[in-house]
């Protein structure tokens, strides 16, 4: 019968009900948001158009506008708390004079007028400011990535 010009409705029962079971097995054990999909989509053709929209599967209601988030459209959430006192926090301890007498930032701020005493050459490879330039950041962008962990966490009660 499956091979017949004639399709009834009882020859596909039994692909029907293969075809839910699958579907129901794949719920339960891969994704549960196929659990949203449809249970029977009707046939549609492409010269009809079909008197009912078909709807998204991954659509939830009451969603950003009907559409399915992994994150917050809102995902840096940026706080000027924690810019000002990640900045603050990183110039107090860099400011500590440790080397011979002198700070990180009293280096690198010295380094940049050096080298802009010479402005339109840029600075060798070999000079000390390259080195001062990546020290100063790195410990900046560490401090201010620790501060929006920790005021984030805070805020969000992780800890």
């Amino acid at each position: 019968t499956f091979l017949s010009n004639k399709t009834t409705k009882e020859s596909w029962q039994p692909h029907l009900l293969a075809y839910q079971l699958l579907q129901g097995w794949a719920v339960a054990h891969f994704h549960p948001l196929l659990g949203l999909l449809r249970q029977r989509k009707s046939a549609s053709s492409g010269f009809v158009k079909s008197p009912v929209a078909a709807g998204s599967p991954l659509r939830l209601a009451g969603a950003h506008g009907g559409k399915f988030m992994c994150f917050e459209r809102d995902w840096l959430r940026k706080d000027l708390n924690v810019i000002g006192f990640g900045l603050i926090g990183w110039l107090a301890p860099s400011s500590i004079p440790a080397n011979g007498g002198k700070s990180l930032s009293g280096l690198f701020f010295e380094s940049i007028g050096t080298e802009l005493a010479h402005f339109p050459t840029p600075p060798p490879l070999t000079s000390q400011f390259w080195l001062w330039l990546v020290t100063w950041h790195l410990g900046l962008f560490i401090c201010l990535t620790l501060g929006q962990i920790g005021f984030k966490g805070r805020a969000d009660e992780y800890f």
